[in-house]
């Protein structure tokens, strides 16, 4: 069957889509409009209905989509199907056979209306109509409903007595072409040309003309910003202009401020001040509870030091600012009081009394308390320092506090505050400081690109908490699967990935998961969890260097060489990645397939090294060979000393000199001959020359 669209002169016009609710999530209006567009546009693409530009609009209380110069009609479609062919279709009376007549059945018209034609090959019976186009109006509501039906979200709700389930009750709905209402239906509500302005600016319905004007008339008669970056960027200047006012500068996080911009619709900054005796109080508690509870913007001065002010987004344009900043003064009060609660409180009791209670809290049913964790982590840490030449008792100390501060008041009230209030605390008890900083250290890094521990003290404890629950997770058979990663687990081994190599530790990874593991041994059998641990945290290695445009490629034609060490791991990675830009890189790494094959192939691959494999001089037969051999022997000794020492890059250079007398090899020399002895001794040969670079990586995984 074919389809051909017939030539139309195809008319446009502005189309609107907007969709009316209660307050949606303001942390994903954002995404959550993107998302709508993105379906409603692309259906409509997929039935021939593109438009020229689309805008994406989303306030508290809409989704909005204003397509421009969209097409309002589907090209008409000339549909074809080739039926049987002439000499099948017809007796030799001219009568239509039954082959004939249930094509015609089928098409719903007689056989007379069917066309003969000539094809390269053959005639045959043909059937032809015409398919008039959809209009827009016709295909929208079905192309919103699916979308909206299509959309990710992750808890709907119903409303009402209805059955139709959204992430909030819609209340509304408009679609329009040009002037023109589209008649339709979506989630329980007929759509219109009316709309709602702003709540308290412009209660009440607001009727659109045209479509076009959807963004001018909800500015000027709703009092609303549709446009989410246009409010967002009001919002930055606004909070960046006032507190410039105040002589202080913001502290304006991106999340929080897509936030803001989410549950406004005409955003008013208002400037607010608390008591400076709340100074004393540790800034981050301060900064929390301002952007965390009360979604306000802390100011800053020029030194770094906080200021007794902040900066809030009104959702309405007051007569008297001064009596909405006195409202959120109030409000802010009480809670900065708690906070000072709590914390001259928490000081009360050394930190390190509160360990006892660590027993009392469970860290998993069947790996026990958080206090045995902290022990086994303290085990652990120490067996680590005594590796890297750390300060043992100073590891151990911070160890034992480490999760000391999950029992304070401060910590219970803002839980994001785990390990900073730690360190707090510990300075206050005069602990030494690089063990108060490794208290709060030992969480880093708690995101992708966060810093890392700083000084040795904290990167063992840091270590040791990562690697026992792994080690304990994998051991009760709880490790990730697909999404679901409940312990972090995926982070942890990219932490122990980042701490490794960022920080330069010649730390050998197994031992120190077989460390672990002494520590857990009452709780699970051995199995493979070990080699699973390794595996896993190797794996997190493909992430890691894919953030850096490295290749899967390299970092698996290095990890299958089995280094034991992550730090000399990377130097490999780095070295292998630059010598792509080698010239001889790519023809090596062919050669190395190629040469791979080949021993796979005769079994010789398995337990490959230089010492491995005897080569007999006498048995050389072609001149490729030996000058393959001489010039291999020749480099060999200068290339195992710059592996030895590290310098990858520079040894890999080094072999690839051999790059034409290796192509050499490949053009004259047969290695499959008859002669066991000669064949042998080629393999041989080519055993030694791969493992020479297998000392680095096995480069015939390398993609060419």
């Amino acid at each position: 069957m074919n389809n051909a669209l017939t030539n139309k002169s195809a008319i446009t016009n502005d189309c609107l889509i907007e969709l009316g609710t209660e307050e949606l999530p303001p942390k994903n209006l954002k995404s959550l409009s993107e998302d709508f567009a993105k379906l409603v546009s692309q259906a409509l693409n997929d039935v021939g209905l593109p438009a020229a530009s689309i805008e994406v609009y989303a306030t508290p209380r809409r989704l909005g989509i204003l397509m421009r110069n969209m097409q309002t009609q589907q090209a008409d479609q000339v549909v074809e199907k080739r039926g049987p062919a002439l000499q099948a279709a017809f007796d030799k009376e001219g009568n239509p056979s039954k082959a004939a007549q249930g094509f015609a059945r089928g098409c719903g018209v007689e056989v007379t209306d069917l066309q003969q034609r000539e094809t390269d090959k053959g005639a045959w019976l043909y059937f032809e109509k015409t398919e008039i186009g959809s209009s827009l109006a016709q295909i929208l509501p079905e192309v919103v409903a699916t979308a909206i039906h299509k959309l990710p979200i992750a808890k709907k709700m119903r409303w009402g007595d209805q059955a139709f389930e959204f992430v909030r009750p819609v209340k509304w709905l408009v679609m329009m072409i040009g002037s023109s209402v589209v008649e339709g239906e979506v989630l329980g509500v007929r759509s219109g040309n009316q709309s709602q302005g702003h709540r308290f600016h412009a209660p009440g319905p607001m009727t659109f003309s045209n479509a076009s004007d959807y963004v001018a008339c909800l500015a000027n008669e709703g009092k609303v910003v549709a446009s989410f970056d246009e409010r967002k960027r009001s919002i930055r200047e606004q909070i960046e202009q006032s507190a410039a006012n105040l002589g202080g500068v913001a502290h304006i996080e991106e999340a929080l401020l897509n936030e803001v911009t989410g549950l406004v619709e005409f955003p008013v900054a208002v400037c607010g001040t608390f008591d400076a005796e709340f100074l004393s109080i540790p800034v981050e508690a301060l900064v929390m509870t301002m952007q965390d509870n009360q979604k306000y913007f802390a100011l800053f001065d020029q030194q770094g030091a906080l200021l007794p002010n902040f900066i809030t987004i009104s959702n309405i344009d007051s007569k008297q600012p001064e009596m909405v900043a006195k409202g959120n003064e109030r409000v802010i009060r009480p809670r900065f009081a708690d906070a000072r609660f709590f914390f001259e409180q928490d000081q009360k009791q050394p930190l390190s009394q509160r360990s006892e209670l660590l027993d009392k809290v469970v860290f998993q049913n069947k790996l026990g308390s958080v206090g045995d964790k902290s022990r086994r982590i303290a085990k652990l840490a120490v067996s680590i320092a005594k590796q890297m030449g750390a300060d043992e008792v100073q590891v151990e100390r911070a160890a034992q506090l480490c999760k000391c501060d999950l029992m304070t008041e401060m910590v219970g009230e803002f839980p994001k505050l785990q390990g900073l209030m730690g360190r707090y605390y510990a300075e206050f008890d005069h602990e030494p400081k690089a063990v108060s900083d490794a208290v709060e250290q030992h969480y880093w890094p708690k995101f992708s690109g966060d810093q890392l521990p700083s000084n040795d003290v904290a990167q063992c404890v840091a270590l040791a908490d990562r690697l026992d629950s792994l080690v304990g997770i994998f051991g009760i058979g709880q490790k990730p699967s697909g999404v679901k990663d409940p312990f972090a687990l995926r982070r942890a081994a990219l932490s122990v990935v980042r701490i490794l190599i960022e920080k330069d530790l010649p730390l050998n990874l197994m031992p120190l998961i077989n460390k672990a593991f002494e520590a857990l041994s009452d709780k699970f059998e051995a199995g493979s969890v070990a080699d699973d641990v390794s595996d896993y945290i190797f794996d997190r290695l493909r992430a890691y260097y894919q953030e850096q445009g490295i290749g899967f490629d390299i970092v698996d034609a290095v990890i299958s060489t089995k280094p034991e060490i992550l730090n000399d791991c990377d130097q490999r990675v780095q070295a292998v990645n630059q010598f792509q830009k080698n010239d001889a890189a790519l023809a090596l790494a062919a050669a190395n397939k190629r040469i791979a094959n080949i021993l796979k192939k005769q079994g010789v691959d398995k337990g490959l090294t230089k010492s491995s494999v005897t080569i007999n001089e006498r048995l050389f037969e072609a001149t490729a060979e030996k000058q393959l051999f001489q010039q291999l022997v020749g480099l060999q000794g200068k290339v195992d000393s710059l592996f030895v020492e590290g310098e990858y890059l520079q040894g890999l250079n080094e072999l690839a000199s051999l790059r034409p007398v290796v192509d050499q090899f490949f053009d004259e020399v047969m290695v499959m001959v008859e002669d066991p002895a000669v064949k042998a001794n080629r393999l041989a040969l080519l055993s030694r020359l791969l493992s020479c670079f297998r000392q680095v990586a096995d480069f015939s995984k390398i993609q060419s």
